[in-house]
């Protein structure tokens, strides 16, 4: 039987982890390397970083960095940021990385996933697609933390990005990010019927029940979540969380009860 994936989302932002609202109003929540060994403790199925700096400021990956975390990491590693090329792309698979995740990049020129799935393989490359919604209806996609639209059409860009290769698709909602009231469901309404590759969705998850709700809804899904996992209670006290089996088997029986 395969499982939906629940996969931490840890941002990078002057070399120590932070959380977002809205891609705005980081907030210091702790050490990489501490948040990997206590995912590492709590079983996680994955795990995500993204150098939110390394696009901004127009540098490479920090690759000593990376390598610290691959080392430290007893779950499959996504890795994202700055990457701009297919030889980065092999450096930091060279230094244990399972994933690449591209954002800017691969909506700027969405070409650099063919040439990196061609030297890495289609799986081990996934594109982040951060999105907002119109005043009107629709989505836009945004690069480079939310700062710069794109006048990539969502739909086409899906299209395309499979057409190249890319082995996963993550779908973050600005709009979401950090609320903590939930993931956007209409945006996934709206684009699932096209993606035929392994889907994430991240942004808005606020309880261990908005993960089972997106499980239920969709099926075979990858639930991705960053201040869920970071922070406890109303007050957002920041203590590293991760469900316990028990409750990831409940909400995995419920979904095949459900099918």
């Amino acid at each position: 039987m395969l499982y939906p994936r629940i996969i931490p989302c840890l941002l990078v932002h002057n070399k120590g982890l932070v959380k977002t609202i809205n891609f705005k109003d980081s907030k210091y929540v702790g050490d990489p390397i501490n948040a990997v060994k206590i995912f590492n403790e709590k079983e996680a199925d994955e795990l995500m970083v993204l150098d939110i700096d390394a696009t901004i400021e127009r540098r490479e990956p920090d690759y000593k960095m990376i390598e610290n975390l691959a080392a430290e990491c007893r779950m499959p590693l996504c890795y994202g940021g700055g990457i701009k090329t297919v030889e980065q792309a092999r450096k930091i698979f060279n230094l244990g990385v399972e994933k690449i995740a591209l954002s800017s990049a691969a909506v700027q020129n969405p070409q650099l996933v063919a040439e990196i799935a061609k030297e890495v393989g289609n799986q081990s490359v996934v594109v982040v697609l951060d999105v907002k919604k119109k005043m009107f209806g629709g989505y836009d996609i945004y690069t480079e933390n939310g700062k710069q639209k794109s006048k990539a059409t969502l739909e086409n860009l899906i299209i395309t990005l499979q057409q190249l290769g890319v082995g996963e698709i993550v779908l973050n909602s600005i709009d979401h990010d950090g609320k903590m009231e939930g993931y956007d469901l209409a945006l996934v309404d709206k684009v699932k019927p096209l993606i035929h590759v392994p889907l994430t969705i991240l942004g808005g998850a606020g309880s261990i029940e908005d993960i089972g709700s997106l499980i239920h809804r969709y099926g075979i899904i990858g639930v991705a979540a960053g201040s869920l996992f970071v922070f406890k209670g109303k007050y957002r006290a920041v203590l590293i969380n991760y469900p316990n089996n028990d409750e990831k088997y409940t909400l995995m029986q419920k979904n095949h009860a459900k099918k």
